[in-house]
């Protein structure tokens, strides 16, 4: 667009709603504040590539999603760990490691029955998630598949895989903390 950018008018005009869209799914008013900053120059950036076909307040809304999905993603990929991660210790696969034990209601020398309820406990966790999520979660968390490979087998998208992960790793918490560590 050949138009020259008032940038005094976008921020008085499209401010507040990219604030309240940020703030939304944030839940944090500094994060929120950078996504509109951030937004707001990656419009004027790209401002040469707009070509109307919306408003510019929903160009800018589009560029603000862009940006806190890509926020998740990073945030998600930094955290995803796979599962035997917490259960390798000396080369030792099905212990938990030292520093990765959850923190609960039992000793801390675990007894072979304890793992092996544990185990239990874990896998009835697992077969509870939805069909889909079982093999996506299974593929990525437990055979520790990389996510390319996960979303072709699947046919998902990677932010499919994240949103799946993220739901999945969430019910397995509740799940262990009601069935093993509250029991």
């Amino acid at each position: 667009m050949s138009q020259s950018i008032n940038i005094s008018d976008w921020v008085d005009q499209y401010a507040d709603a990219l604030y309240a869209y940020a703030i939304s799914r944030v839940d944090d008013p500094d994060q929120a504040k950078d996504f509109v900053q951030d937004t707001f120059l990656a419009g004027i950036k790209s401002y040469d590539k707009f070509e109307g076909k919306s408003s510019v307040k929903t160009w800018l809304i589009s560029i603000l999603k862009r940006k806190i999905i890509d926020y998740y993603r990073q945030r998600e990929a930094r955290k995803t760990t796979p599962l035997s991660h917490f259960f390798r210790e000396n080369g030792r696969k099905g212990h938990w490691v030292q520093d990765m034990a959850p923190k609960g209601n039992f000793a801390e020398d675990e007894s072979e029955i304890e793992n092996e309820e544990l185990k239990m406990t874990l896998q009835s966790c697992l077969e509870l998630l939805p069909g889909k999520w079982k093999g996506v979660v299974f593929d990525k968390l437990v055979d520790e598949k990389d996510s390319d490979e996960v979303c072709k087998e699947h046919e998902i998208t990677p932010s499919n895989l994240w949103v799946i992960v993220h739901r999945a790793k969430l019910q397995l918490r509740e799940c262990l903390e009601k069935k093993w560590f509250n029991a």
